[in-house]
């Protein structure tokens, strides 16, 4: 079944009714928020809800800006099927003493975030306040619910297999493992698949032992190159409560070996369409159909320090998640029988890992990437930005003078254990570090070594740092923001044509 077809089911077309009906008084906004490889996609959505209701500092979220956002608060999960995103619990951890990085999820989770308003338009208001004679004392308030929506951004590369068949998947994973940077994680699958796996009566022990040999070249690939993003299945690393079931026991074969042993081919590839029935499809029928705005946040520092193989990698990731889409403006129809999500953002997280001066550079190189990938995957219909980010800001800029040359710095607390040559950092020491340069042309990016344009083809240097801590209430009772760089454009992209 192609990803097209499944569009049309009835039951996604009810509930697609029921919810235009239910938008008619308050109108809902299902944000999906996804993060490709360690790309901090708790903290953005934990950032995102504190600034909205702790009205933080977001001049460029333009209602906010005017003056016209009367509150926002968090409501009821709307979702009683779905877990409820730890907000809580996850600015718990940030005002923690130390402070410490959240916990990343790793399962579907929902939070809905309620916002009253002051319409921009004259006549809305004039609309409202007619409305609201007849609706009661707050009938005049305007509303917008925000459902944010947050999963695992492997799954949703996960996507793209729908259209694909068992040989095809098998040759374009086996493809994949032979690369270069790929194949010392790939060493054990690939000596498997050069020896041969048992067929016949043995066909179920081969499967088991051939999907294990797959998952540690999966696990392992990863953790050599975190800026790795399109290693599928994504529930093989990320199994949940799926560990030891028959659906994550499938691996791919040649097509070579699946002739000479026919039984472990059919066996597989019946595990494989199973894992598409059971596991893909759920996730796009209950989740994924019913969003109206994306944003995929990408590491995109880790897969320039990766290199080339890193870069081409990231690329590959976008051209995934471009085809995955259902691209094109919402209208009334749309949203009772086919909802299409109509804006999508690609955002580069960490953006506070590097100077301000060279934030232009990191979205000239993401948004080239777009615009392959939107080649590729003949995609048309949805507006797409990009975007360098950092949901809690956790370095400053600091200028120090080499000589006659004035460098552009971070300044910021290494993690214990994070280690800069020789020196090791305790994490609490805070350090000055010159990052480089990157290149003013996104071409750079795919010549070896492709890390800086500073004339010494350094590595990046990159460090993790800890976050700032969080103060929960001010002694007058108001909650104090989070700073960031950008959040605020990415709100203003993301919903902010709904309070206008």
């Amino acid at each position: 079944m192609k990803l097209s077809d499944l569009t049309e089911v009835p039951a996604s077309a009810l509930r697609s009714a029921g919810q235009f009906a239910a938008g008619l008084t308050t109108p809902v906004v299902r944000l999906g928020v996804t993060g490709l490889s360690r790309a901090g996609k708790t903290v953005f959505i934990t950032a995102l809800v504190r600034n909205l209701v702790a009205g933080g500092r977001l001049p460029f979220f333009g209602a906010q800006a005017e003056g016209r956002i009367i509150r926002a608060y968090l409501e009821p999960q709307p979702d009683d099927a779905v877990p409820r995103f730890a907000y809580e619990e996850h600015l718990a951890a940030l005002a923690a003493v130390p402070p410490r990085w959240p916990d990343s999820t790793r399962q579907v989770s929902q939070l809905r975030v309620t916002i009253e308003y002051e319409p921009s338009s004259r006549m809305r208001r004039i609309i409202g306040s007619t409305l609201g004679a007849a609706l009661g004392p707050d009938g005049a308030v305007h509303r917008l619910h925000v459902d944010i929506v947050d999963y695992p951004g492997e799954w949703l590369v996960d996507l793209a297999m729908l259209d694909q068949t068992y040989a095809e998947w098998s040759e374009q994973a086996i493809s994949a493992a032979r690369t270069p940077h790929r194949s010392e994680a790939a060493r054990g699958f690939l000596a498997l698949q050069a020896g041969g796996v048992a067929d016949g009566a043995n066909a179920e022990q081969a499967a088991l032992t051939g999907a294990a040999v797959f998952t540690a070249y999966l696990a392992s690939a990863r953790k050599l190159e975190p800026s790795l993003s399109t290693l599928t299945p994504g529930r093989f690393l990320m199994p949940g409560d799926l560990a030891g079931s028959p659906l994550l026991t499938f691996f791919p074969l040649d097509a070579e070996t699946a002739q000479q042993q026919p039984k472990l081919a059919t066996l597989l590839s019946r595990r494989f369409e199973s894992y598409k029935a059971k596991v893909i499809k759920p996730f796009f029928h209950d989740h994924f159909a019913r969003l109206d705005r994306q944003i995929v946040l990408m590491d995109a520092l880790s897969a320039i320090n990766t290199g080339p193989a890193g870069i081409n990698d990231l690329a590959q990731a976008m051209t995934a998640v471009l085809a995955a889409f259902k691209p094109g403006t919402n209208t009334w129809l749309s949203s009772i029988f086919r909802r299409r999500i109509d804006r999508i953002m690609f955002a580069a997280t960490k953006a506070d890992h590097l100077p301000q001066t060279s934030h232009d550079r990191l979205e000239a190189l993401l948004r080239s990437l777009s615009e392959q990938a939107m080649q590729r995957a003949m995609f048309a219909g949805a507006e797409v930005k990009v975007l360098a980010l950092s949901a809690l800001r956790a370095t400053r800029d600091a200028d120090v003078k080499s000589g006659n040359t004035t460098l552009a710095c971070i300044a910021g607390t290494p993690l214990a254990g994070e280690q800069l040559g020789t020196k090791l950092f305790d994490g609490r020491t805070e350090t000055v570090l010159f990052p480089g340069d990157l290149p003013a042309d996104p071409a750079a990016y795919f010549r070896q070594p492709t890390s800086f344009d500073n004339g010494d083809d350094v590595a990046m240097r990159a460090l993790r740092f800890a976050p700032p801590r969080i103060v929960l209430a001010n002694a007058d009772g108001t909650a104090p923001p989070m700073p960031h760089i950008r959040l605020d454009r990415a709100i203003e992209f993301l919903i902010g044509d709904k309070l206008s």
